[in-house]
């Protein structure tokens, strides 16, 4: 039983109900010859991975959809062991290159050079070029992001490269120019209300505009963290009430019990209790 965020997400581009200007261009895009370097960016809860993966839907069709999960280990000049893991179809490739941190150069140089220097496996596939979808790409090292320019450059005839980031001022310019920047804004509160009540409506529920208004405005234009409260709430407390307390992520539990135990204990030991029991 998957959760609503994923059980409700759009599958193809002209199923997306907000930003229609954006759809329109990713899916000329997507059928013209000359689909470029992507990156990217917007506000977390914005869309952007469910445009990126309507994209490649777009791209290479339905069977884009059928996904493989796998661990990859790679090694360090000194010898250290790194694991990351991999999303990936015939198609495609998607990594997180900053799950390692300070190693995610070797991730970049290897992973990525492997699956440039591969030739597409389905020769009816729309596209003869596979997909490299990196996410965080705004966490990635200065090295890191100039292997990454390199093999851009190097590759560009069987590989195209979608990058996923929060803000661009932390993309090197030589990268940024390589790409066009695709930029998805937090939808308004009045779209995360409409997308919520299509969601109830479908789950059989009913679910006032004003309570819906207090999730939109609650979630501050993350639309992810609006249908995880929405059905939190829903497990929660149903019938809804007016003055039903929204469910809190765990993070944001976290940062208020921490904001209150240095309130109350403003000393060392509040400190040390605060880092073994959250940081550590």
């Amino acid at each position: 039983m998957s959760l609503w965020v994923d059980k409700y997400r759009p599958l193809s581009l002209d199923k997306l109900s907000y930003h229609p200007d954006t759809s329109k261009l990713l899916c000329q895009l997507a059928n013209s010859d000359e689909f470029p370097h992507l990156l990217v960016y917007g506000p977390s809860g914005a869309g952007k991975k469910t445009r990126v993966t309507a994209t490649l839907r777009q791209l290479f069709g339905p069977g884009v959809e059928k996904l493989k999960i796998e661990t990859r280990q790679f090694e360090t000049p000194s010898n250290r062991k790194l694991e990351i893991n991999i999303v990936s179809s015939n198609y495609h490739v998607e990594i997180t290159p900053s799950d390692v941190g300070i190693y995610d150069r070797i991730i970049v140089q290897e992973l990525i050079k492997e699956v440039a220097q591969t030739q597409q496996l389905d020769s009816s596939a729309k596209k003869q070029f596979k997909v490299v979808v990196l996410n965080e790409a705004d966490s990635l090292s200065r090295d890191a992001q100039a292997g990454l320019r390199r093999t851009m450059e190097k590759y560009m005839g069987n590989m195209r490269m979608i990058l996923c980031c929060n803000v661009t001022s932390k993309i090197i310019s030589p990268i940024r120019s390589r790409c066009l920047l695709i930029r998805v804004a937090a939808p308004s509160f009045t779209e995360i209300q409409t997308v919520l009540q299509n969601v109830a409506k479908e789950e059989n529920f009913k679910l006032s505009s004003e309570f819906a208004q207090r999730i939109a405005t609650e979630s501050e234009g993350n639309l992810r963290k609006a249908l995880l409260v929405l059905e939190a709430a829903k497990a929660q407390q149903y019938p809804f009430t007016n003055n039903q307390v929204l469910p809190k992520t765990d993070w944001e539990q976290h940062i208020h019990q921490i904001a209150h135990l240095i309130l109350n204990q403003q000393n060392s030991k509040a400190y040390v209790m605060v880092l073994f029991t959250f940081l550590l």
